[in-house]
């Protein structure tokens, strides 16, 4: 048995895995989780109008448990990596994660264009 590897699932990860998408089924076992609660907030909002208020609670209080603060220099560095990368408009959310993904070291796990050719980011459409 290999190594868990740990990963930083951006929004768009948890929707995919929620919605079935078969190229991220390998992320759905034996992977390590972490995530913030400004991810949460943004997913849950989605899973509302998606699923109801049941589903979307359900879903938050599963995966709050993998939640890991957001310091004040993460803010501060995400505010430089979007400043720096302001042709791709991105969202605060996403470049938070971004560098808390970095941070921590381990791959920011997301399909969203504008991180495709990023360093640290495991793209899966």
């Amino acid at each position: 048995m290999g190594e868990i590897k740990t990963f930083f699932f951006d929004t768009y990860a948890f929707y995919e895995i929620i919605q079935g998408n078969e190229n991220y089924k390998p992320y759905e076992k034996e992977v390590s989780i972490i995530t913030t609660k400004l991810n949460l907030m943004e997913l849950h909002y989605g899973l509302l109008s998606l699923y109801g208020k049941e589903e979307a609670d359900r879903y938050f209080d599963n995966f709050s448990q993998f939640c890991v603060e957001i310091t004040d220099d993460i803010i501060k560095k995400a505010n430089e990596f979007r400043n720096n990368n302001k042709k791709k408009k991105m969202s605060y959310i996403d470049c938070l994660g971004y560098i808390c993904a970095k941070r921590h070291g381990v791959l920011f796990l997301t399909g969203d264009k504008e991180f495709h050719d990023l360093d640290n980011v495991e793209f899966v459409k």
